[in-house]
């Protein structure tokens, strides 16, 4: 599987995500590093690569800041993003650990598209596209 980790997660993560088999950058590696979110979406979408990223502690989320919401918008089927929630205050190592331990079990839907929330507790799955409800 292939990721590109956002600004808000560690190189690190990339050097662990490569050590075990995956193809990995990072946006800094892509001159992503300060670029707004629906063009590392696009960037993402257009390399087939899962999108990573965390919590933006004490950031107000909006539709442009949050990755499921700009694909919910677009009724995208691409890309993938894995949102880690609850460990932004901790190491990478941690990050990287919670990602690759639950890798086996979500790899089949991150393939047909989906936005997957993990954190130490909780597993959270939706395939995409994520369709308003029809009133």
């Amino acid at each position: 599987m292939k990721f590109l980790l956002d600004a808000n997660l560690s190189p690190k993560i990339r050097d662990g995500l490569n050590a075990s088999g995956h193809e990995t950058l990072h946006v800094g590696d892509v001159d992503l590093l300060s670029a707004a979110d629906e063009r590392i979406l696009a960037y993402a979408a257009d390399h087939e690569l899962v999108l990573v990223t965390a919590d933006h502690e004490l950031v107000l989320v909006t539709a442009d800041h949050d990755f499921a919401a700009l694909l919910a918008l677009r009724n995208a089927t691409r890309p993938s993003v894995v949102h880690l929630r609850g460990i932004a205050d901790r190491p990478p190592a941690v990050h990287l650990s919670l990602l690759v331990d639950n890798l086996a079990s979500i790899t089949e839907d991150l393939e047909a598209g989906a936005v997957v929330s993990l954190s130490p507790t909780r597993l959270a799955l939706r395939r995409l596209p994520i369709l308003r409800p029809q009133t």
